[in-house]
């Protein structure tokens, strides 16, 4: 029979998994709204983040309890890092809330006219997303070393989107209020990539106890294209 630790600890691992599926979710749903303007389900969106912060205090308390019960090494590195990693994916689901109430701003505003591709962005920032959670589900630390240098690329894209973003407002003031909801939108994928990182380096941790957030990391690919 499964002693209770185990089961515990197989609990935190579930809500965790259920974290990233709901957190993958809605950046998925984020954007949909933002590209086809669906202000309803951008409010949908937004209502949904509330599971995400219950969850994290969820892991947050059962992992509590099971530092308390003195875990071997190798669990008390899930139990630390399950934490660590719940706190990305809420923060992942904040920075969706974001986005979708940028689309919902948008909604009711004129399409603006500027060959910016937010596309290539999101994308690279979903894949991080989930090449981070499949590293953790499989406890592939190889894989999580693999994504940590896309990040600087995905860096890169998001500089190119604003400087474009901040050259048009200079010519077309008018354009102002709709570029300044692009721009943020950007940064919120920006922000998504990053904790995509996080969770990678968290994932290392996990399997090799080596702490790697501060080394000197590789040279990252070329930008994605900014234009459409």
């Amino acid at each position: 029979m499964e002693i209770p630790f185990e089961r515990e600890l197989n609990e935190l691992n579930e809500r965790l998994l259920t974290m990233g599926s709901l957190a993958e979710q809605a950046v998925h749903r984020a954007l949909q709204a933002f590209r086809t303007r669906d202000a309803d389900l951008a409010t949908r969106v937004r209502d949904a983040d509330s599971v995400l912060d219950r969850l994290e205090v969820e892991v947050d308390e059962r992992a509590i309890v099971l530092l308390a019960k003195a875990p071997l090494a190798r669990d008390l590195r899930l139990v630390t890092m399950a934490m660590k990693i719940s706190q990305n994916l809420e923060r992942i689901g904040d920075e969706a809330a974001k986005i979708a109430k940028r689309a919902r701003a948008l909604a009711h505003e004129p399409p603006v006219r500027i060959e910016v591709d937010l596309d290539p962005l999101a994308l690279e920032a979903r894949s991080m997303l989930k090449t981070s959670l499949d590293a953790f589900v499989q406890r592939d630390a190889d894989t999580a070393r693999s994504l940590i240098p896309r990040d600087q690329a995905v860096d890169a894209t998001h500089k190119a989107i604003r400087e474009k973003l901040i050259a048009h407002m200079q010519q077309h003031p008018e354009a102002i209020p709709q570029c300044l909801e692009i721009l943020t939108v950007a940064k919120c994928l920006e922000r998504i990539a990053d904790h995509a990182t996080n969770i990678a380096e968290d994932v290392v941790y996990l399997c090799e106890a080596t702490d790697i957030r501060h080394m000197p990391k590789p040279a990252a690919p070329p930008p994605s294209s900014v234009t459409s």
